[in-house]
């Protein structure tokens, strides 16, 4: 796999990261060894993503923020601006009213940014949110979620929980932005006559960990799906079966109600065109992207794009109605966020060209508008109650 940055030029995490990275690495070791000397990558990347106190998302790594000096790896669009929050207030808005739900669940709820962005602004429509769950794994993201939702909206915060897991059944809003593309995914390569799956072994050398290609047992979905690929020897690609699951339970789990996703990535023909030939797995740290996730276990993420039309399978599949699916730009336009900047006075140049800058990183084809797609899927509610999904579904291209 490529990278778009050559590890060796990353900057060094201090004496406390080489620590807490050299720990994950002699855990992902141990499991490399349990398993006869050879791990599928998806469970190299749940171990290095959501080991217990020592993953990115499941100890103190993690980071949101805009730059490399503090000390974050990549930014969301709740930290870009709270004008996300509060376009994704409307069509949360609508789905809470035409549920007739007064629960909403987030999963990777990140700073809390968009938590306290919705409360506020669904308070201040007089939209009643009695409780507001929280989903996440990490602690020390827990406490800085607190934080920014007491320092925000102080008065809801006793609205807020925190959980584990979802409840057996739920009715509500559930939203999960830039979740799926964490979720772990299997590695498959074109040989020379037939598929092939990525894994990790360990080496002697100073790198821990190399890759070693193995024939594996597809299940008949998949393998239909990799044979329809035109691909030459050598083509990497990724499958999604964590992700997938997730987004069953979800639909499975819910009685009423709907389920908002929004990532980036692909419908299915474009996923598996025969042009993407190195996959699409990435890494993120302090900032920068490359292809490489043997470096610093524990301390960079590990994402790879969605496939979309699989999501949008698995939740028909759990008896959810699917209610949407479109561009980011598409949804938060139609979702009012254009209307937000009349907030600003275009002459304080100190405050609107800030904002002005957000909403066009959020909604430009160049940078987060097309490549990122929300996903909708509802249970005993009207689709056309979701007005943020009325106008530009592409669900016709899943």
């Amino acid at each position: 796999m490529a990278s778009h940055l050559e590890p060796d030029s990353l900057p060094a995490p201090g004496a406390d990261g080489l620590v807490h990275s050299a720990a994950l690495i002699a855990r992902i070791e141990q499991a490399i060894d349990a398993a006869g000397g050879w791990l599928p990558f998806s469970r190299f990347m749940e171990l290095a993503l959501y080991t217990p106190g020592l993953g990115y998302y499941s100890g103190a790594s993690v980071r949101f923020g805009r730059r490399p000096e503090d000390g974050s790896d990549f930014v969301t669009a709740p930290e870009l601006t709270p004008l996300f929050a509060r376009a994704v207030a409307r069509p949360v808005a609508d789905a809470l009213i035409a549920s007739g739900t007064r629960e909403i669940f987030e999963f990777g709820a990140g700073t809390g940014k968009l938590a306290a962005g919705l409360l506020e602004t669904l308070h201040g429509w007089s939209i009643p949110v009695e409780r507001y769950t929280i989903v996440d794994l990490s602690g020390a993201l827990r406490e800085e979620q607190r934080q920014t939702i007491v320092d925000h909206v102080p008065a809801l915060a006793g609205r807020v929980h925190w959980i584990d897991r979802l409840p057996d059944q739920f009715d509500g809003v559930l939203i999960g932005n830039e979740v799926l593309d964490a979720m772990p995914v299997r590695l498959h390569v074109r040989g020379a006559e037939a598929w092939l799956e990525r894994g990790v072994v360990r080496t002697a050398g100073p790198d821990p960990f190399a890759w070693e290609d193995r024939q594996a047992p597809h299940a008949d979905a998949l393998r239909t799906l990799l044979d329809s690929i035109d691909a030459d020897e050598g083509y990497v690609t990724e499958s999604h079966e964590a992700a997938h699951a997730f987004t069953r339970t979800l639909c499975e789990k819910l009685g009423r109600g709907v389920v908002m996703l929004l990532d980036y990535g692909f419908p299915e023909r474009e996923y598996y065109h025969p042009q993407r030939v190195e996959g699409t797995l990435m890494c993120h740290y302090r900032h920068r992207s490359h292809g490489d996730p043997f470096v610093y276990p524990g301390l960079q993420d590990i994402t790879a794009h969605v496939d979309f039309t699989g999501i949008a399978q698995a939740g028909l599949d759990a008896g959810a109605d699917l209610l949407g699916y479109m561009t980011q730009a598409r949804f938060l336009l139609n979702s009012g966020l254009a209307d937000t900047l009349t907030a600003f006075d275009p002459r304080d140049t100190i405050s609107f060209l800030p904002a002005a800058n957000a909403v066009q990183k959020l909604v430009s084809e160049a940078e987060m508008g097309e490549l990122f797609k929300v996903i909708a899927f509802g249970k005993r509610v009207d689709p056309d109650a979701i007005t943020a999904f009325v106008n530009g579904d592409r669900s016709h291209t899943l």
